[in-house]
């Protein structure tokens, strides 16, 4: 009787819980639709004295899948898309019903090389006379770069300008996994390929400090060249304004420096915008992203075609639950590649990376493709914020690669990591024992240190790896394996270093790899499409918002330290094996 219980017991449950994962997915289907309808998927015609309102408010992508959950999930943090706003910002140019673009910053991040994209593009929707006006509680630095290109920058009374300059912190754990008896034993090829060095040492190494300000200040020399341009002033200026810290004084400050033109409230800014459109209701009368990527454009849509193929994020298998809650790229993304080779309609393939590497594995597999696809048409790599690592290698192969002025490229390097927990072992009286068949069957086990002839073979091992990478580097770029190496070594360049360098063609941005892309094809009326790499949209949107939920519940019981020394932990035990991957996570700006 009572394993009856038990067993009427567990089918109710059951039958409750499917009933109940209906249900939600049923709201889930049922917002997504909705959502999708009041978003303006079909086409928008935009009304007379119309204000572009371009809101930077949330993390910026490349190109970034619509999630109809975000409200339900209490995710105010929306990510934003490069392409979407950059088509936004061209429809506002030409149709005269749109009178100008008002930016209004919310919470805004986003990588160096998208920031200049947009940047990019409002200077050339300048030259339609319109008018552009930037307003801020509180600027970033990365947002700050972008307003500063208006007509008219404003800041609330109380508000910030946080132009400090640029600092990066890295994490070591070390002495961590020591107390609880772990040691990393560390494989690598390059003398800058610092991911391992977290690891390995207690503070930066002289080479890994040597890159790390080298790129930074390369990034933040051309964003003080800009913001000088732009503002009628000089780099000193901008570099007075950050190391006197006028960021942390009373606003006038910043009005006194040159930054701002005016301190106005929001609404009173809002008043301003709406006299320069001539609007005349209490309201202002606006159009977003959501409404101007839907105005109906002159394209045709069949004949030839130019596909592009958006790569976004670190290269591995599939999300971990907790940590990998952002975009990936998978095996998905190799065959991607293999439908454009095989589509006939597309003509040429513009190939968006925007990754820090990671697999070297998976990596591989899309070289292979890329390689394939470059036999039977043409591909141009364009970069996005960082191309790095196990990203520069499924980019090298192809005909062109056009780099921003500030991606982060190169890291042509390998390592391996291989904990060995005989400490862990020893300190909680677990002992192991071992029956094998052959001397290295047991290789790798977490239980013991590696032998010097077992070292000797991952060594090898990452060596060959290290010589595969260069190899595919050399034969995609003309060059050698020597020359190759000498700019290798796990070095990270910014775009322009690494133009110098031979490692990139060209300084541009996704439109110039289009128009790379075009003259390659000999093309000249084209359809420019993007393809994304969402098979099941429902299943993944539900699996990330599951991860998004746990992820926040962690992070908001863990302090920061504690944050970044579980994701330390949670790096190492992933990145078993041989890997392509930047030295360290880049922060937005």
């Amino acid at each position: 009787m009572k394993q009856f219980f038990k067993m009427m017991f567990a089918s109710f449950l059951g039958v409750f819980i499917a009933i109940g994962v209906l249900i939600i997915v049923g709201i889930f289907m049922v917002i997504g639709i909705s959502a999708g309808m009041s978003s303006g998927s079909s086409d928008y015609l935009p009304k007379p004295n119309t204000v572009f309102k371009l809101s930077l408010n949330g993390t910026l992508y490349d190109h970034a899948e619509e999630n109809p959950l975000a409200i339900l999930m209490g995710d105010t943090n929306t990510p934003l898309s490069v392409e979407d706003i950059l088509k936004s910002i061209r429809v506002a140019k030409r149709e005269e019903k749109i009178k100008g673009i008002y930016i209004e910053v919310g919470s805004f991040s986003g990588g160096a090389a998208g920031l200049e994209n947009i940047r990019r593009a409002l200077l050339d929707f300048k030259e339609s006379g319109k008018f552009l006006v930037a307003y801020a509680d509180y600027y970033t630095q990365g947002a700050y770069y972008v307003c500063s290109v208006a007509d008219k920058v404003y800041l609330n009374p109380k508000g910030i300008v946080a132009l400090t300059g640029f600092s990066s912190r890295t994490t070591f754990v070390k002495g961590a996994l020591n107390k609880v008896g772990i040691e990393m034993q560390v494989f690598k090829v390059g003398t800058y390929k610092g991911a391992t060095e977290m690891f390995m040492l207690d503070k930066l190494s002289d080479e890994n400090r040597e890159q790390i300000s080298s790129f930074q200040q390369s990034i933040w020399g051309n964003i003080c060249k800009g913001i000088a341009e732009a503002r009628n002033l000089t780099v000193d200026d901008i570099n007075r304004f950050a190391d006197e810290a006028w960021a942390y004084l009373p606003p006038e400050k910043a009005v006194e420096a040159g930054l701002i033109d005016e301190l106005q409230y929001k609404f009173d800014v809002e008043n301003n915008v709406k006299e320069l459109a001539g609007q005349s209701d209490d309201k202002l009368k606006t159009a977003g992203v959501d409404q101007l990527k839907h105005v109906k454009g002159d394209v045709k849509k069949k004949g030839d075609r130019i596909a592009v193929l958006y790569a976004e994020g670190e290269i591995k298998d599939a999300a971990s639950p907790f940590f990998d809650s952002g975009q990936i790229i998978s095996e998905k993304t190799a065959r991607e590649l293999k439908k454009l080779r095989e589509d006939k309609e597309i003509k040429a393939v513009v190939f968006r990376v925007n990754s820090p590497g990671g697999s070297a594995f998976l990596s591989e597999q899309i070289w292979h493709e890329v390689v394939k696809l470059k036999e039977v048409k043409p591909i141009v790599v364009s970069m996005g914020d960082v191309a790095a690592s196990g990203g520069y290698y499924i980019s090298c192969a192809a005909h062109k690669i056009i780099a921003e002025e500030n991606t982060l490229t190169g890291s042509i390097g390998i390592f391996g990591l291989f904990p060995n927990a005989a400490g862990l072992y020893k300190k909680l009286d677990v002992t192991t024992d071992f029956v094998k068949t052959n001397t290295y069957a047991d290789l790798g086990d977490e239980s013991r240190p590696m032998r010097e002839d077992e070292k000797a073979i991952i060594q090898s091992y990452i060596n060959h790896g290290y010589d595969t990478f260069i190899t595919r580097c050399a034969d995609g770029r003309g060059m050698t394996k020597e020359e190759i190496d000498k700019i290798g070594q796990g070095r990270v360049w910014t775009g322009r270093q690494a133009l110098d360098r031979g490692l990139v063609d060209a300084l541009g941005d996704i439109d110039t790899a289009i128009e790379a892309a075009a003259e390659l094809a000999e093309l000249t009326d084209y359809t420019v499409v993007s393809v994304s790499g969402s098979n099941n949209f429902i299943k993944e949107l539900l699996e990330k918002q599951l991860e998004n939920i746990k992820l926040s519940a962690v992070k908001s019981v863990l302090g920061r330290e504690e944050w970044d020394l579980v994701k330390a932990l949670n790096h190492a035990r992933l990145n078993t094996g041989m890997h392509a991957r930047l030295p360290y996570d880049i922060q937005p700006l």
